[in-house]
């Protein structure tokens, strides 16, 4: 549970210092362009699906994991019948829900664990970008993609970005000054594990997903950092 704690509070920081910076570092800190950071939520998710072969339905239920402030859940709403998000983090989430007034999405502040409260077999979709390889523990990734099959209905799809370069995570790069960092002129915690994290191995995906009653059935750029995922729940 440490590990989980940890990264409710580290993720808490982070929104309370530039949610959006932390959500997606191709900003510039401290101030992003903020037309921008919608606009590219809708690309990537885009590109995403398009490279797993994912159509969603409008009929579909879809569930965001690490949903921060709503980015992929602004941009895939309009295209299902409604949508969940699930965050670790309490600040993230207070913020999603101001950026989503009015769409029909369902928010929770997750435990860091796992994917409840959301109930058994109550979406048909799962979509993840950029969070799973922020975890400092893959075993928690591992529990994540478990967990992915609980919360699917039978014949459901996920669409998921994990690491599979676990050298990334390791490796040594220029930190900025810790006066920068006092000023805020420099982003904070990119030395902490919440932010450094962690890869896992696609066949350990693929264990993970069957325990989970799912079978992994595509994979792109497998071996990196943005390795994807496709999986579908059997029955």
């Amino acid at each position: 549970m440490a590990d989980a704690d940890h990264m409710a509070r580290f993720w808490d920081a982070r929104a309370r210092e530039d949610a959006n910076y932390f959500v997606d570092n191709r900003l510039q800190y401290g101030d992003g362009d903020e037309a921008w950071f919608w606009a590219q939520g809708e690309r990537d998710l885009a590109q995403m699906l398009e490279l797993l072969d994912v159509t969603p339905s409008p009929e579909d239920v879809v569930l965001d994991v690490g949903c921060g402030v709503g980015r992929l859940l602004k941009a895939i709403t309009p295209q299902v019948r409604a949508s969940v998000g699930i965050d670790v983090s309490a600040e993230m989430v207070a913020r999603a829900r101001e950026n989503l007034a009015g769409l029909p999405v369902t928010l929770h502040v997750g435990d860091g664990m796992s994917l409840q409260p959301v109930p058994d077999a109550s979406v048909d979709g799962v979509i993840s970008l950029v969070v799973f390889q922020h975890i400092p523990d893959p075993q928690i990734t591992l529990g994540y993609v478990r967990d992915i099959g609980r919360v699917l209905k039978p014949g459901g799809w996920a669409a998921i970005h994990v690491s599979g370069d676990p050298d990334i995570h390791t490796a040594d790069y220029k930190m900025p000054s810790k006066l920068k960092q006092l000023v805020r002129r420099a982003p904070r915690g990119q030395d902490d594990p919440a932010w450094r994290g962690s890869a896992v191995s696609i066949p350990e995906v693929r264990a993970a997903a069957a325990d989970g009653g799912c079978t992994l059935e595509h994979t792109h750029a497998e071996g990196t950092q943005f390795c994807l995922v496709r999986l579908r729940r059997d029955g």
